[in-house]
Formats: structure tokens, sequence, C-alpha cells
């Protein structure tokens, strides 16, 4: 028995030695594939731009330079970013081989709500060239409709559907949860910070009076937006499209054209059709000449390429002036590692010591999307901007959201633009603790016991209740987060303290509210922050952006992978009838293993439903 153990653990061994020469000889290939030099085909005349909301706009350059990496199919899925797609439209406008954009809404990529509005303000600029655009989906979500509204004619399949229904926020609480797994709950949050509701989900069933307060204003403005912005490109009353949302009056194809939310009921087909009463002619094939966002944004990427030095950076073949984009998309965590969703406090503090030290570098971008993080992490970074903004020129863009943490990293910037459905604010901190100790007890029959020189010694542990001493310490911990961070957002907004705790106490605001009680100076987006960039920096020529993100081969991106990945055993039995649901629970609450440190992070996980 212990021969064929031993075969098995080595045939094993060399299975997964065997998977890495394979996947680094691949990545190595495509290493090679990638440094080559292939031009692109010609773009043919009478050239029709296709939006596919099916490739996936991201705000950030994928981890590596292949696209996102899918581990279960290893596979990688390619993305493209909202400042390559608007590079794109505008040079598209002055294109005289694209006669038009045709939005084709078919699709399930990934694209934000903050996102669709720049890009549906690109659209809106590109009209001004007199060339066309029109749209076509077989069944419209809000936010794709959204983004269809801007075209000159838009067209729905004959089965189709659009939806139409306003916009809402959903939370999930798991006290009831909590009580049946006999979790017991810690909460830290300072006394002001009663908006901060990231903690609402662990002791309530519901949300609390000041949560849906927030929730309300935030959403009214983000709503009425949308309906505005709508009514005024189809030429329709806001309070029309209000009514027809409340009462979902927009059920068939023929409602939607009725109501004039679209123009024709056509097949795919026919859309085709309607390219030549635009004027495009068709090919050999006699279709017209269609070219996706990725393919052209190949055709016209003129990007400057980073040559490593050192720990610094050099511009192969450069001489304007640079301005570095810097990227803070997804949580912020603590450490130095580089993954797609995360925002690795030490290793954006590096990217922006290392802009500040290039010579080159005559202004900064900072794209933030975050809904923050750790509260350690953010300072970390947040002292490297100040650095930063102290010899150059900093403008930070907010995304979908810059919350909490984003909003930490944010403040000390010269200027700050948000769209309007950026969620941000939420200035605020909080601390959970979990003591697991009843539920192993009374679920599983497993107890714990401790020997310490005194009541407060050890760590705290989940195994065991808080002492008055050790809340007490964590609470004065709390405070004095919220007192930094709000001391950083006055010097930095240069705003008297006393606003600042007015428009703090963890509330989160829409980035119309924000530009209103000055936490944004304006609303714009990426194409603004940059050129508002170059005017701070005193750049009055042509300049070279460069996007300063470090993507990884595929071969790295596979270590980082496996690195990631771990397994919590906490002895539990799976005949446990607790199992799953205790499981579950862990695995959806990553501070009940790590105890998660102090948190300046938006209240819960905020999805609007757009």
């Amino acid at each position: 028995m212990n021969f064929w153990k031993t075969f098995g653990a080595s045939l094993l061994a060399f299975a997964v030695a065997a998977a890495v020469v394979v996947v680094g000889s691949i990545a190595f290939l495509f290493n090679i594939l990638l440094s080559l030099n292939v031009e692109t085909e010609t773009l043919p005349d009478q050239s029709v731009l296709y939006i596919n909301l099916s490739e996936n706009i991201t705000d950030a350059p994928a981890a590596s330079a292949l696209g996102t990496l899918d581990p279960t199919s290893m596979t990688f899925s390619e993305s493209i970013t909202i400042l390559q797609t608007l590079t794109a439209i505008e040079n598209a406008a002055k294109d005289e081989r694209i006669k038009g954009i045709c939005i084709y809404c078919n699709g399930a990529g990934t694209i934000s709500s903050a996102n669709i509005e720049e890009l549906r303000i690109a659209l809106e600029q590109f009209k001004n060239s007199g060339k066309f655009i029109v749209a076509y989906d077989e069944t419209y979500t809000q936010n794709e409709y959204y983004l269809a509204s801007v075209a000159d004619e838009i067209l729905i399949n004959p089965e189709g559907s659009l939806d139409w229904h306003g916009v809402n926020i959903t939370s999930l609480f798991y006290k009831g949860l909590l009580d049946k797994l006999d979790i017991e709950v810690d909460i830290f949050r300072p006394t002001d910070c009663k908006f901060k509701s990231a903690v609402e989900p662990f002791f309530r069933t519901n949300m609390s009076p000041e949560n849906r307060l927030q929730y309300d204003v935030m959403l009214s403005s983000i709503w009425n937006n949308i309906v505005d912005d709508v009514a005024l490109s189809r030429e329709l009353k806001a309070e029309d499209l209000k009514m027809y949302a409340a009462k979902l009056m927009i059920n068939t194809p023929e409602d939607a054209l009725n109501y004039g939310l679209v123009d024709r009921i056509a097949y795919e087909d026919e859309l085709f059709d309607l390219f030549s009463e635009y004027g495009v002619k068709k090919n050999d094939f006699k279709l017209h000449n269609k070219i996706s966002l990725c393919d052209y944004i190949a055709h016209i990427d003129k990007s400057p390429k980073r040559v490593s030095v050192g720990n610094t950076f050099a511009i192969e073949g450069v001489e304007k002036p640079l301005v570095a984009i810097i990227y803070a998309e997804g949580q912020i965590v603590d450490g130095n590692m580089y993954a797609d969703g995360y925002v690795y406090g030490s290793r954006l503090a590096e990217e922006l010591r290392q802009a500040r030290l290039d010579d080159k570098t005559k202004a900064v971008v900072v794209r933030v999307n975050s809904p923050g993080g750790s509260a350690l992490a953010s300072e970390i970074a947040w002292r490297e901007m100040v650095l930063l903004q102290e010899v150059k020129p900093v403008v930070i863009s907010m995304g979908d959201m810059a919350a909490s943490g984003g909003y930490y990293i944010s403040a000390p910037a010269d200027y700050i633009f948000a769209d309007r459905f950026t969620i941000t604010g939420s200035i605020g901190v909080f601390g959970v603790l979990y003591n697991i100790e009843d539920t192993l007890k009374n679920k599983l029959g497993v107890t714990s016991d401790i020997a310490a020189t005194s009541p407060s010694a050890g760590s705290i542990t989940l195994l065991r209740s808080l002492t008055a001493e050790q809340r007490n310490h964590i609470n004065k911990g709390v405070d004095r987060v919220y007192t930094t961070f709000t001391s950083h957002v006055a010097e930095g907004r240069n705003l008297p303290i006393e606003d600042v705790l007015k428009i703090a106490e963890g509330r989160v605001w829409s980035g119309s509210n924000a530009v209103e009680i000055g936490l944004v100076d304006e609303i714009g987006g990426f194409t603004q922050a940059v050129a508002k960039a170059t005017e701070l920096a005193g750049i009055s020529k042509r300049f070279a952006l460069y996007e300063f993100n470090a993507q990884l081969s595929p071969f790295e991106m596979w270590l980082e992978g496996m690195s990631a990945t771990a397994t919590v055993n906490m002895g539990i039995s799976e005949n446990s009838i607790y199992f799953d649901e205790i499981r579950s629970f862990i695995i959806e609450n990553p501070m009940l293993i790590t105890n998660g440190g102090i948190q300046a992070k938006l209240p819960g996980d905020i999805e609007i439903d757009f």
C-alpha cells in the first residue's frame, strides 16, 4: 500500500512539473509572437466601426498582455480599456475611411455604468463630425439602451425586448444566519460614522434610516441624469419616461416603437440595408465593411513602450513630454503583488514613486475605480500621492466608484474629475471581528482553552470573546484612523475640518452630488482629466500618454494564480449538518479569517441595478 501511495505521489508531482514546463513553453512562444512587429491589414474605405458590447471595456489594462486568464480553461479573454475606446472614437470622427458607427448591443461583455456614460458622451461628440450612429439589439438591457439612445436611429428585433425599470440597490443581511450559527460579531466604527453601513448586514435585518437616506439621494441623482439624457436624445418628456418605468409600460418592441424609444423594428440583415441609406457602399461580397473596436484600436495604437531600467523605467524612442496614466482598480489590499481586481497598496505606492522620479513624466493622471479596503494600504498609497503632488501635477479620474479608501488616495490630487454616475465619498472606517467559540462548541462539539500571562495576552482570535481592554484598544485605533482620514481630506481639498466632518460620516455620494459639496472639482471623464493634466503641467505642444501598468507574461500570471489559491481548513467535519453553511460564510467573508484590520471601504458591496 505504501508503494502505491509513493508511486501515486510521484506521478502527481511529475504531472505538475510537466504542466509547469508546458505552460512555460507556451508562454515563451506567446511572448515571442507578441514581440514580432506584425502589421495589421489595411483598413478599407467605406468601413463601419462596430462598438460591440460583447467586448470587455475595462478601466485598467488586464494584468496579462494577452488578456484576462481563466484558470479553469487556461484561456485568455481579450479586453480593451475605456481610454483606448475613447481615443478610437475620437480618431474615427476624423478618419475618412470610417463612415459611421454601429452600437451593437448584443453580448455580455464587461462595462461599468460610469464607463457607459463616458462612452455615450464620446459618441455625442462623434456626431458633430456629421457621421451617422445607429444601434441594434435583440434584447436591450437598461444600460445598453441608455448607451443606444445617443444613436440617430435605434433598431430592435421583432421578437426582442427593451428593459426600462429604473435603478435600485439590493442589500443582503446576515444577522439571522449569524444567530443561527451562534457567531458573535463585534462591530467597531466611530460614533460619527452613522452612514458607514458596511457593518449593518452583521447586526441588522434591514437598512437603517441613514443608509436608506443616502441610497435614496444617490439613486435619485443617477436616475434623473439617465432620464434627462434619454429624454434629450429621443426628444421625449422626462416625466413620461419615469412613468413608463414605474408602470413597466415597455413590454414589447411595438411598445418601444409607439412610445418613441426606438425607431424601427427590424432584423439584423435589415440593419445592413440601413447602412446603404447612409451612403455606405457594399463590398464585393454585397456586404458592408465592418471593423471591430479591438481591430480599429490595433490600427491606431501608437502607445510608447516601457523598457525596464533597474527600479525605474525609460520610454523607448519617445522624446515628447509624458503624461503617465496610473490605475487603481479594485479592492485596496495590503502587499506588493499585481493582479486583476485588486489594488495592492505598496505596489501602487511604488508606481507613484517611479512616476515622481522619472524626468520625462511631466504630469500624472490616476484612474481610480475602487470601493476602498485596507486603511493601512490606503495610507501607504496616500503618502506617495502627497509626495508626487508636491513636484508634479496630479489629476484624478474617477470611474464607477472611488469610495472610502478610493477617495482616501484621491484626496491629495490637484484636481478631481468624476462621472455623474460615480459612487464616491464614504469617508469613514470600520472594523469587524467574529467569535465562533459558541459555533464550534454548540454545533460541532469543539472547544478550546488557553494559558496566558494576562487576560489580553496573545493575539485576537476567532475562538474567544474580546476582553474589555481589547475592545477599548480597537475602538481607539478605529477613531484614530477616522481622524487621520478626515484630516487628509480637509488638507487635500482645502476645506475646514468642520465642513469635512459634516459630509463624511461614511456617507456615499453620486458624482453629481460630490461636486456640489466640494469632494470633486468637476464632472468629466478620462479625456478631460488628461487635458487638465497637460494644462497644469504647462504642456502646450504634443505629448505622449504612457499607461503605467506592469503587464505580466502568461507564465507569470499562472504562477500568480497558483500562489493566490489557498484552502481554509478549520478541522470542521464535512459530516456536520452546519458544515456547508459555515464554510460558505467563511469563504464569502474573508475578514472572518484575517480579522481584516481597519477598513476604509464602501458600505457593503454596492452594486447598482442599472
